[in-house]
C-alpha cells in the first residue's frame, strides 16, 4: 500500500472528479477516495495470500456498502438504528460493479479477492453508482493484482432527443433512458439500462456515445497509476525438485493421452445426433467422461490419475468444441440455427384463486408469474441514503433448486434472485398504468419451475401475461430474450446466438438480455466472459435481438391479446376520489375515531393522501360503495331543497335532530314538524323514529334547518293529527328565524360532538 498521499483531478462532464490514495485504509492492498461533486466513496481491495482449496471458479467478492450518515440520515426504525443487511439497491449496484470488473481478472487464480465500496457522502445531485465503478477501477489499477484494467463507467440519459451524460437526479426523472455503460478504451464490458420504449438504434447510439464519454475518467485513472508506484504482488516462489519436474512431465504425458482421445471422439458424441433436451446434452457430456475414463483404464492408468485427466480436460474441451462448431460450421448442439428460438408457449388463468397468473415456457425454461393486487397503503416503503420513497410495483423472483434438477438448501433470497427480479421489474415499469388511473399496489412473483437459459427473461414474459390476466391495464406486451456469443480467444471470429442455453454459456461468451415492446426497448443487461464487445457485435446483437422480441411478442399476444376488462372476482376493489384537503381532519376524526369506525363497519381499508386523494379498498364492492358514501357524507356540502330520510337522534324542547349521515345532523324545529301546531316535540316524535325532511335553510354558521311540511312521506304521521296542541303561546322562541332559544337552549350547532 502506498504511504504517500497522491491526488489526481480533472473536469469530467462539467464537474470535478478527484481520486486520492495513500491516506486512508492503509492496511488494505490498496484504497482510493473518489469524489464527484460532494459525493464521496471509499474503495478498498484485498487479495488473500493463499488460494482457496476445492474451488473451480475465481472467488471475487464485491460489496457495496451504503452508510446512512453519508446522507445525514438516522434509520427510521424505532428499535434498530444500525445499518442492517444491504438494501436491494446496494445489492444491485454491487452486482453491476462485479459484472464490469470480473472479466478482466486472471480467472486461473483461486485467491479470494474482495472489493468493498463504501459510500461516505452523497450530495443528492450526483448518483453514486457510476462513481462506484470509477472507484473500483481506480483501486484495482493500483493494487498490483493481475487485472487487465482500467475501465470507466458513465450514465447516459436522454432528454428532448439529446443525450445527457451523468445526469443529476433531477435530470434522471425527466429522462426516457437510464443507461450505464462500462468498458475499456476500446470495448464495452457491461451494460445496465432501463428505457421508456426507446428504439434500439437510439440505444446503440447512446452506448457508443457513453463509451466515448467515459474516456476522461479512464485517462485520470491511468494518470493515477503513473504517479503511484504499483509493485505487482509477488507470487510465492517455490524451488522445484527433480522429483516434481518428473511428476509434471508424467502429468503432461497423461494429459496428452486423454487429449488425443478427446480430439478423436468428442465431435462424434456431440454432433452425431441432435440433443433436443438438457437431459440429453447432460447425458452426452456424461458419456464423454465415462468413455474417456474407460479408455484411460485400458491404457493402465490408475484411478486417481484418470479422475484428474477427466476433470482437467473434459469440460474445457467440450466447451471449445461447441464454440468451434458454431464459429466454423454455424452449428449448435441442439440443431437450431444461430438466430432460432426454442419452442415457445404461454398460458393464463393457470391457478383458480389468484388475481392473475401467467405461465411462460421457452424450451425447458418455464416460469409461472402470479399477480397479487392490494390497497395503495400496501406500498413498500424504501429507506436508504437517497432518503425515503415508496414503491407500488414489486417483482420478486424465486429460483428453487428443483428448477435445475438439484437438491440444495433453501436459505432465503440471494443476490442473483434480487438482480433477476429487479431486471424484470425494470422491463415492465414503462407500460404500467399511472397510479391515478389504477390505484392498486401490484406485486408479481415469478416462480422458476425449470431453468435452462435466461429465466429472468422468461419471468418478464410471464409477468406480462399475468398482469393482463389480472386486468391490470398495462399499455402493451413486454417480451424478453437472452442473446449469447461464441468467439475465439482474440475475438477475430465471433457469432451472435439467439436464446442461449447450457453448453453455450462458456468462455468467450456473453449474456446480453434485452426486453422491449413493439415500440422500443425497456431494459438491457449485459455481462460478458470476454475482454469486451466491439461496436459491430453490439449492433448485430440489438438487431438480432429485435427479431427475437418480435417473435416472442407474437406468442404473448396470441395467449392474451389485451388486459382483461374486469378484475378477478377474488381481487379487492378500489374506489378512488378526491376531497378538499381541508376536510381530511373531519374524515379522520379525533384520534382516528371516525375513519376507524368506517373501516371496521364496512371491512375496508382507507388511504388518504395529503392532496385529498382517497382510496377505499375491500373485497366486497357493495361495502366499498357504502364506505364511500360514509366518507362523502362527512364532507358533503348541503344545499337548500335536498330531501333526507333518516332517524331522529336527539330531541330538545324546541325541536328534534335528524341524522343526515357522516356525523351530520339537521334541526327540525317543532314549528316545522306538521301542518298544525305541536306544543312539544316529545308529543310527536321519539328517538329512533324514521322521518323525511327537506333542507329549508342553511344559516351563516353552516347549521342545517329542516322542515317536514309538504312531504308526502310524512302523511301517515299527520293522519290523526298526532301531537296537536290547542292554542299558540305568545313569544314562543320557536317562531324566531334562525332558531335558537334566547338563552341558547343547549344547542350550539348541528354537528354531533366527537370524543
Amino acid at each position: 500500500m502506498n504511504n504517500k498521499e497522491t491526488v489526481v483531478s480533472c473536469d469530467w462532464l462539467g464537474r470535478t472528479l478527484t481520486i486520492k490514495t495513500g491516506k486512508l485504509a492503509k492496511q488494505a492492498d490498496a484504497s482510493v477516495l473518489v469524489q464527484y461533486g460532494d459525493t464521496v466513496l471509499l474503495a478498498t481491495v484485498v487479495e488473500n495470500r493463499k488460494e482457496r482449496d476445492g474451488v473451480d471458479f475465481f472467488p471475487l467478492m464485491v460489496e457495496f456498502d451504503e452508510k446512512l450518515y453519508a446522507a445525514g440520515i438516522i434509520k427510521g426504525s424505532q428499535w434498530v438504528k444500525r445499518e442492517g443487511r444491504p438494501t436491494d439497491q446496494a445489492v444491485l449496484t454491487g452486482r453491476m460493479v462485479d459484472r464490469a470488473i470480473r472479466p478482466l481478472f486472471d480467472t486461473e487464480s483461486k485467491k479470494d479477492v474482495q472489493v468493498i465500496i463504501s459510500v461516505l457522502s452523497v450530495d443528492n445531485v450526483n448518483d453514486h453508482d457510476v462513481i462506484g465503478l470509477i472507484a473500483a477501477s481506480a483501486v484495482l489499477s493500483i493494487a498490483g493484482l493481475k487485472w487487465n484494467g482500467p475501465i470507466g463507467g458513465v450514465r447516459v440519459g436522454r432528454i428532448e432527443d439529446k443525450f445527457i451524460f451523468n445526469p443529476t437526479y433531477e435530470q434522471q426523472a425527466l429522462s426516457s433512458l437510464d443507461l450505464i455503460v462500462a468498458g475499456t478504451d476500446q470495448k464495452v464490458i457491461m451494460l445496465e439500462a432501463g428505457a421508456n420504449e426507446v428504439h434500439e438504434d437510439i440505444v446503440f447510439d447512446a452506448i457508443i456515445a457513453g463509451q466515448k464519454a467515459m474516456q476522461v475518467a479512464i485517462n485520470l485513472i491511468k494518470d493515477l497509476t503513473k504517479q503511484v508506484a504499483v509493485p505487482m504482488k509477488e507470487e510465492t516462489k517455490k524451488l522445484i525438485t527433480a522429483e516434481e519436474v518428473k511428476i509434471k512431465e508424467e502429468t503432461n504425458q497423461l494429459l496428452e493421452v486423454g487429449r488425443a482421445w478427446m480430439n478423436d471422439n468428442i465431435k462424434k458424441y456431440l454432433f452425431d445426433k441432435i440433443y433436443y433436451t438438457k437431459g440429453e446434452r447432460k447425458g452426452a457430456v456424461r458419456a464423454i467422461k465415462e468413455n474417456l475414463d474407460e479408455y484411460l483404464f485400458s491404457q493402465n492408468i490408475e484411478k486417481s490419475n484418470r479422475e484428474f485427466i477427466v476433470k482437467k480436460l473434459a469440460e474445457d474441451m467440450i466447451e471449445a468444441e461447441v464454440t468451434r462448431a458454431i464459429l466454423e460450421e454455424k452449428r449448435r448442439v441442439d440443431g437450431r440455427s444461430l438466430n432460432e428460438i426454442r419452442e415457445l408457449s404461454g398460458e393464463v388463468s393457470f391457478l383458480p384463486r389468484t388475481h392473475g397468473t401467467g405461465l411462460f415456457s421457452r424450451g425447458e425454461t418455464q416460469v409461472m408469474s402470479v399477480v397479487t393486487l392490494g390497497a395503495p397503503g400496501l406500498e413498500q416503503t424504501l429507506e436508504g441514503i437517497e432518503g425515503k420513497s415508496k414503491k407500488r410495483y414489486m417483482h420478486h423472483y424465486n429460483f428453487p433448486p428443483y428448477s435445475v434438477g438439484e437438491a440444495a438448501p433453501m436459505r432465503g433470497t440471494g443476490r442473483r434472485e434480487v438482480g433477476h427480479g429487479a431486471l424484470a421489474e425494470k422491463a415492465l415499469m414503462p407500460v404500467l398504468p399511472a397510479q391515478d388511473v389504477f390505484a392498486y399496489t401490484i406485486r408479481v412473483v415469478s416462480e422458476t419451475l425449470g431453468s435452462n437459459g435466461s429465466s429472468s427473461m422468461a419471468s418478464t414474459c410471464g409477468s406480462t401475461l399475468s398482469l393482463m390476466d389480472a386486468g391490470v391495464p398495462i399499455k402493451c406486451h413486454v417480451a424478453g430474450i437472452a442473446m449469447g456469443l461464441a468467439s475465439n480467444h482474440d475475438m477475430s471470429k465471433w457469432e451472435v446466438l439467439t436464446d442461449i442455453q447450457d453448453l453455450e454459456d462458456g468462455d468467450g461468451g456473453m449474456d446480453f438480455k434485452i426486453t422491449g415492446t413493439d415500440n422500443g426497448l425497456t431494459a438491457i443487461q449485459l455481462d460478458t466472459k470476454t475482454t469486451g464487445l466491439t461496436e459491430e457485435i453490439i449492433k448485430k446483437t440489438l438487431a438480432q435481438g429485435r427479431e427475437a422480441l418480435n417473435q416472442i411478442l407474437g406468442v404473448l399476444k396470441a395467449t392474451i391479446p389485451a388486459p382483461r376488462a374486469e378484475l378477478s372476482k377474488y381481487a379487492p376493489r378500489i374506489i378512488s376520489f378526491k376531497i378538499d384537503p381541508a376536510k381530511i381532519g373531519a374524515v379522520i376524526g379525533t384520534g382516528g375515531k371516525t375513519i376507524n369506525k368506517i373501516i371496521d363497519d364496512f371491512e375496508v381499508s382507507i388511504d388518504i393522501e395529503d392532496d385529498g386523494q382517497v382510496n377505499i379498498c375491500g373485497v366486497d364492492s357493495e361495502k366499498c360503495l357504502a364506505a364511500e358514501k360514509a366518507v362523502k357524507d362527512i364532507i358533503r356540502e348541503f344545499e337548500v331543497g335536498e330531501v333526507f330520510t333518516g332517524k331522529i337522534v336527539r330531541i330538545m324542547d324546541f325541536g328534534a335532530f335528524l341524522e343526515l349521515g357522516g356525523g351530520n345532523d339537521g334541526l327540525i324545529r317543532v314549528s316545522e314538524m306538521a301542518p298544525y301546531f305541536i306544543g312539544s316535540p316529545n308529543d310527536f316524535l321519539n328517538i329512533g323514529d324514521v322521518v323525511t325532511a327537506k333542507i329549508k335553510e342553511i344559516d351563516d354558521q353552516g347549521r342545517v334547518n329542516l322542515t317536514m311540511k309538504g312531504l308526502e312521506e310524512n302523511m301517515p304521521l299527520w293522519k290523526d293529527e298526532k301531537g296537536k296542541s290547542e292554542g299558540r303561546p305568545m313569544g314562543n322562541s320557536f317562531s324566531r328565524p334562525g332558531g335558537s332559544r334566547p338563552n341558547g337552549g343547549g344547542f350550539d350547532g348541528h354537528r354531533r360532538p366527537r370524543f
